[in-house]
């Protein structure tokens, strides 16, 4: 049975060369994950004040309409907002993280070192989002600039890589 590591593409697999690049699964799942699963849309649905004809000003025209209702509650607001920036984020990193894994493969770089990259992009990237939505505390919000600056160094890792 294969390791963790050669699984993730960390390690080189028992009489192979390289470890197969899943650059190409990364980046199909951050397209995902940036513009589908951040979405706010969904939970504006299940909360009731999604407008589809103007979904980008829902929360400034109806949000405090909702609150006052009793709809939703001003927390409930507060976090979808917050959710359109973890969104807005993820999309403008996304033309970044895409840049950084064709270069990789374009310059030839070692698929242990693209696969590892992409690996701490992935999990900063997870991480960053949760921090964003669900966190409201300004103390522990600042572990969501870390996760940004952790998903920026696995990118940088990608220059520094030796062809």
């Amino acid at each position: 049975m294969a390791s963790l590591a050669t699984t993730l593409g960390l390690r080189t697999p028992t009489g192979l060369g390289q470890p197969p690049s899943y650059a190409g699964a990364y980046l199909i799942f951050h397209f995902i994950w940036a513009y589908g699963l951040t979405s706010s849309r969904t939970l504006k649905q299940i909360l009731g004040i999604d407008h589809n004809v103007s979904p980008r000003e829902d929360l400034s025209k109806y949000g405090p309409a909702a609150v006052s209702s009793g709809k939703i509650t001003q927390k409930q607001l507060d976090m979808l907002k917050r959710n359109e920036g973890a969104h807005a984020n993820s999309y403008e990193n996304y033309a970044v993280f895409a840049a950084a894994m064709i270069w990789s493969h374009v310059a030839g770089l070692d698929t242990t070192d693209v696969n590892a990259s992409a690996l701490v992009y992935t999990v900063a990237r997870l991480a960053y989002v949760a921090i964003y939505v669900l966190v409201d505390k300004p103390l522990l919000s600042q572990m969501r600039g870390i996760c940004w600056w952790m998903g920026n160094a696995g990118m940088k890792a990608i220059n520094a890589a030796k062809v």
